[in-house]
């Protein structure tokens, strides 16, 4: 079921959902240290994150779907976002370099159309940032965050969606070890350091990059007829029967040289009818 983009909204302007955001953040830094140059896609609602790439990337936009809603981003600026299909986005093949999904797959009717759509869209060795909620964690299991919505994935779970969507993981992370209860957000820091060495199993987020796979067509190799040369006598089928031998006298030729030529006659037994 979809959440809708007003309660996300909201959720972000929280103290909870602002230190969610900046641990979250931290774990898309670590995958991607920049973007310069690069043209960046956020689908879901990735808007909390797509600044860390605004400002160096080529270009930076966010993709929100139909059953979500959208809001304007950035709010002081000429809008980047936009309300779509996520089954058919309005991009041609290879146009971006990565994508983030953030509040996107597990939200999805169809995981896997979405990922080979994402697929489409991505340049050769272009890479994808999931988003999701961990299934152990504390927060896929709280309705009063946006992660407590949807399908929670583990870590073998959604690698092999990535693999049948012919996108290849190369790197995971995780985050968010703090409960998720506004009055421990000051303690995140703490949570977040004491859990990565004690309960790795216990987060609440899942992080996961996967590069796109291309794979090599081997040209088909060029056929050429050959010309044979045919013999100057071609000898009749040995099964053919004698009552098809001819009557009539028949010279066949077997030798030609020189100018001369040894001939054959072969003469009829039978006997005129009186």
């Amino acid at each position: 079921m979809n959440i809708d983009v007003i309660d996300l909204r909201d959720f972000y302007s929280q103290r909870l959902g602002i230190v969610a955001r900046q641990l979250i953040n931290r774990g898309i830094r670590a995958r991607w240290p920049h973007a310069d140059g690069l043209r960046v896609l956020g689908i879901g609602y990735p808007t909390p994150y797509l600044g860390l790439f605004r400002e160096d990337s080529e270009r930076c936009i966010a993709f929100m779907p139909a059953a979500q809603g959208v809001l304007k981003w950035p709010t002081a600026r000429p809008t980047l976002a936009a309300l779509i299909d996520e089954f058919s986005m309005p991009l041609p093949d290879a146009a971006v370099d990565r994508v983030l999904m953030v509040h996107a797959l597990e939200m999805s009717d169809d995981p896997e159309g979405l990922l080979r759509e994402v697929w489409r869209v991505l340049a050769p060795s272009g890479r994808v940032v999931v988003a999701v909620a961990a299934r152990n964690g504390l927060w896929a299991n709280s309705e009063k965050t946006p992660f407590g919505h949807g399908r929670p994935y583990s870590r073998g779970q959604l690698a092999e969606l990535l693999r049948e969507a012919e996108l290849e993981p190369s790197g995971w992370t995780r985050a968010l070890y703090v409960p998720p209860l506004n009055w421990m957000a000051g303690w995140a820091e703490g949570f977040e350091q004491t859990g990565s060495r004690l309960w790795p199993g216990f987060a609440g987020l899942l992080l996961m990059e996967a590069v796109k796979q291309t794979f090599a067509v081997k040209p088909r190799g060029l056929t050429a007829r050959v010309r044979r040369a045919r013999p100057l006598l071609s000898p009749a089928p040995s099964g053919a029967p004698f009552s098809q031998a001819p009557d009539r006298p028949a010279r066949l030729s077997l030798l030609e040289a020189g100018g001369e030529s040894l001939s054959v006659t072969v003469k009829s037994n039978r006997k005129a009818a009186p």
